[in-house]
């Protein structure tokens, strides 16, 4: 399955280099020298960092066969995408890839539905549940260890324990 982790800005002086509007987590691991990433460049589709480094609080990459400032400015604003098995997971036990989290069920912690993960939804301050209900409209939970105690991903399960008011319906119960 292809993700995707970035997208290629502006060249960074004359050899190529060029700088990456950054799109994952695990930027080191995705960028790691060799890695090889798929473009939805006509020219060139697939690339192979040579080599990735932080300037200045931005990633520069270095692509083999993009030896030029004239070269590295024809990729701008292609996207990056990186191959990745289905069941790869995240290096820290408390982190999660949002399309394991996307399709989940989700209940309360007294075990009543609440419904089913739509979207993560990635903000400066902490990540959110979009979470589409059968009957009500949807409800974005945030996704921090009080509001959502468990993620069960083998089970296809997240319990949440919702605060006061954020589920008003009389279907579901809140604990």
């Amino acid at each position: 399955m292809r993700v995707v982790v970035g997208r290629l800005g502006r060249a960074h002086g004359v050899r190529g280099d060029i700088a990456v509007d950054v799109r994952t987590d695990e930027p080191d691991r995705r960028f790691a020298a060799e890695s090889r990433l798929f473009t939805d460049s006509v020219d060139h589709p697939v690339v192979v960092v040579q080599w990735a480094r932080w300037h200045s609080g931005r990633l520069l990459v270095h692509l083999d066969g993009v030896d030029d400032r004239t070269a590295a400015e024809a990729l701008r604003g292609a996207l990056l995408e990186a191959e990745v098995a289905d069941d790869e997971t995240p290096d820290d036990a408390d982190e999660y890839y949002d399309r394991h989290l996307i399709g989940l069920a989700v209940v309360t912690n007294a075990g009543d539905p609440v419904g089913t993960v739509r979207e993560v939804v990635h903000l400066p301050g902490h990540d959110l549940l979009a979470v589409t209900r059968p009957d009500a409209p949807e409800v974005l939970i945030p996704f921090v260890t009080e509001f959502v105690p468990k993620v069960e991903l083998r089970a296809g399960r997240i319990t949440i324990a919702p605060p006061d008011g954020l589920l008003t319906d009389a279907d579901v119960a809140v604990d």
